[in-house]
């Protein structure tokens, strides 16, 4: 079977090299080499030499362009101009050049957008947590700001109302002082009377009794007008009746007139019995003393109390009036900062609306950009790339076009 399909192998590598024979005697037959030098584009050749021709360029060059090609109208303005013919290569190379320019300029300014883009990011955003933070500690300083509002207003009325119940108690201390003081007085007068009417009677007793003891009232003064009338022999006018207790003209706050004169009768004296009287009277005025005694220390005590009391009292309410002002003044300075952090948290906020506003424009002026931005690249390298290409195929035909490049003949070997 090997041996079988040598020999058909064989025929058929004859059969080959006849045909071969046959078609290499028809090409280079006179008649036909001058019939290609009047086809062919380039003048003395023949069949035999294989050269790249513009159209072959053109296409060539059209392939590199599409190999990178993306939707770019300035790149299928370049193919068309490649399919045209029309455009010499040099003004193709230009176009070529001048887009590679621009990408490249494109590039660049997607890269400076891009780093815009990021850089204005950061800062909106850090702007936006700083203005967000300050929002929140103003918020927490002004609800700080009203507790404490409401704190000072709470002790204000305490101290106000404690204030006023010291007053009314300073007001009804004064008034049951007073009206100790004159329980005082007035029980003081009535001992104080008791005590002289005792004294009177005692001395009036005496002088019956003892009148070694007795103790006669002090002479009437005279005025200048009664000594006078008394010096001329005249009489005086009689003296009025003492007032007072019995006619002894002995009063609460009055002194003991002197006594009447003493009758002028015979009489046996009860000396004995006036003895145990005087000691009566004795004993009596002896414990009005006491008790006058007595209510002079209660009287003294009471005042040092009421004293003591209303300086505590003023102390205090002197110290409970500078807490008042000062707890005033510091509420006014609390209002005063929380309007300040309401208005800051105002303008705080705002600008944090503008802040986020202008964060949204950004995302409508950037996301697309960065979100692409490696694709685009990416793009326009491959764009370049192509160009690239494209231009060293139309550059390598400026020379290819004048000379052939290579020469392959059909006789012989290559």
């Amino acid at each position: 079977m090997k041996k079988k399909e040598w020999a058909a192998y064989k025929e058929m590598q004859a059969t080959e090299a006849v045909a071969l024979a046959d078609t290499i005697k028809v090409l280079n037959d006179d008649d036909a080499l001058e019939l290609f030098k009047k086809t062919l584009p380039a003048a003395g050749s023949s069949f035999v030499q294989v050269q790249v021709t513009s159209t072959e360029v053109r296409h060539r060059a059209v392939h590199a362009l599409k190999s990178g090609r993306k939707n770019d109208p300035r790149l299928d303005l370049i193919e068309l101009a490649m399919h045209g013919g029309k455009i010499g290569f040099g003004k193709i190379i230009k176009m070529i050049d001048n887009l590679v320019v621009e990408l490249k300029a494109e590039q660049g300014i997607d890269a400076d957008k891009k780093s815009y883009c990021l850089a204005e990011f950061d800062k909106a955003e850090d702007k936006k947590k700083g203005l967000d933070l300050d929002i929140s500690d103003l918020g927490k300083a002004i609800d700080d700001g009203k507790e404490s509002i409401a704190t000072l207003a709470s002790e204000i009325k305490a101290l106000n109302d404690g204030i006023k119940a010291l007053d009314k108690s300073v007001e009804e201390a004064t008034a049951t002082r007073k009206e100790e003081h004159d329980d005082f007085v007035s029980t003081l007068a009535a001992n104080s009377a008791a005590k002289d009417l005792l004294g009177f009677a005692k001395n009036r007793l005496n002088k019956f009794y003892n009148p070694k003891m007795y103790k006669a009232p002090p002479k009437r003064e005279l005025t200048e007008e009664e000594q006078i009338t008394v010096n001329n022999g005249g009489t005086l006018a009689p003296t009025a009746a003492p007032g007072g207790i019995a006619g002894t003209g002995i009063g609460l706050n009055q002194v003991a007139p002197p006594p009447p004169p003493e009758a002028n009768l015979a009489y046996k004296k009860s000396g004995e019995s006036s003895n145990g009287v005087m000691a009566m009277i004795d004993l009596i005025v002896a414990d009005v003393d006491k008790e006058i005694q007595t209510m002079e220390v209660d009287e003294k005590d009471a005042q040092s109390d009421y004293e003591t009391f209303m300086s505590d009292a003023s102390e205090k309410r002197a110290q409970d009036s500078k807490s008042i002002t000062d707890k005033e003044s510091a509420q006014a300075e609390t209002e005063e900062e929380m309007q300040t952090s309401t208005d800051s948290k105002k303008s705080k906020t705002t600008e944090a609306m503008e802040t986020a506003k202008y964060i949204g424009g950004l995302h409508e002026e950037c996301d697309w950009l960065l979100k692409y931005h490696a694709d685009r690249m990416a793009a326009r390298t491959g764009e370049v790339d192509a160009l690239g290409k494209a231009k060293a195929v139309l550059s390598g035909a400026d020379y290819s076009l004048v000379q052939t490049a290579s020469v392959h003949t059909l006789r012989g070997s290559k």
